[in-house]
C-alpha cells in the first residue's frame, strides 16, 4: 500500500517523535553529579612570606649569589637552641660557623639572632660563647652583661634608645633584669634615665649561666 503525507501531517509526526525521545524513560539514571570538591586545606604551618611587588625602580646593583644561603630551618633551629641549649649551639656552630649572625624574622619584622635570644634569656654562658665565635654584640646584649659604660655611651649618643625594643619587644630594662646581680648597676643606671615598672621574671632562677648568684 502507498501512503502519502502532506507537510502538515509530517510536521506533527516529527514533533511527536522528538517529544517521545526527550521524555525520561522509567528507570533511567540521572546524569552523574559533579565530583565532590576537595575539603578546605589547613593554613600552612610555618613561615609565609608576605606578598610583594616593587612599586619603585629596582636597585642597579645585582647580587651575584655566588654562595648558597644558609638553610632557613637550620638557622631557625639555631636561634631557638640559643635560648637555652649551649651544647646544641656549639654543635651547630661547628657544623656551620655562619650561623652566629643568622637572623630569623618571626613575623612582622620581629628579627632575632642567636645572640638576641640568649641575651633576653639571661644566658651569659651562651652569649659569651657566641661573642667568642664572632657574633656581633649590640646594646641589649651589653645591658644583659652589665656593661654600663657601653650602655651609657650609646644613650649619650642617642638618648631615644632608652625606649628601643629588642626581639619580641623586650626592653633594655628587661635585659638588665635578666642579667641578674652582674647587671644590677646597669639596671640602676637605666632606671635613673627612665624609671619603669619592673615586673618579676619567673625564669631567672631556673637556668644556668644567668649571672645570678
Amino acid at each position: 500500500m502507498h501512503f502519502s503525507l502532506d507537510r502538515r501531517a509530517f510536521g506533527l509526526a516529527a514533533a511527536a517523535s522528538v517529544a517521545v525521545a526527550c521524555t525520561p524513560r522509567s528507570g533511567a539514571q540521572d546524569p552523574p553529579a559533579d565530583p565532590p570538591k576537595d575539603p578546605p586545606k589547613d593554613p600552612p604551618k610555618g613561615p609565609v612570606e608576605a606578598a610583594f611587588e616593587r612599586d619603585y625602580d629596582a636597585p642597579s646593583f645585582k647580587p651575584s649569589w655566588k654562595k648558597e644561603q644558609i638553610n632557613r630551618t637550620l638557622a631557625q633551629d639555631f636561634v631557638i637552641f640559643a635560648h637555652s641549649d649551649l651544647e646544641m649551639v656549639q654543635k651547630l656552630v661547628e657544623r656551620e660557623p655562619g650561623l652566629v649572625n643568622a637572623a630569623i624574622d618571626w613575623g612582622g619584622g620581629d628579627w632575632e639572632t642567636a645572640l638576641g635570644g640568649a641575651s633576653h634569656m639571661g644566658r651569659r654562658d651562651i652569649v659569651e660563647y657566641l661573642l667568642g665565635r664572632g657574633a656581633r654584640s649590640d646594646l641589649f646584649c651589653a645591658a644583659m652583661l652589665g656593661q654600663t659604660d657601653i650602655v651609657r655611651a650609646w644613650l649619650t649618643l642617642q638618648p631615644g634608645l632608652i625606649d628601643a625594643k629588642g626581639p619580641h619587644g623586650f626592653s633594655l630594662h628587661f635585659h638588665a633584669q635578666v642579667g641578674g646581680d652582674a647587671s644590677k648597676q646597669t639596671l640602676d643606671y637605666l632606671q635613673s634615665v627612665k624609671q619603669v615598672e619592673l615586673r618579676p621574671i619567673p625564669f631567672l632562677n631556673q637556668k644556668p649561666g644567668s649571672g645570678k648568684s
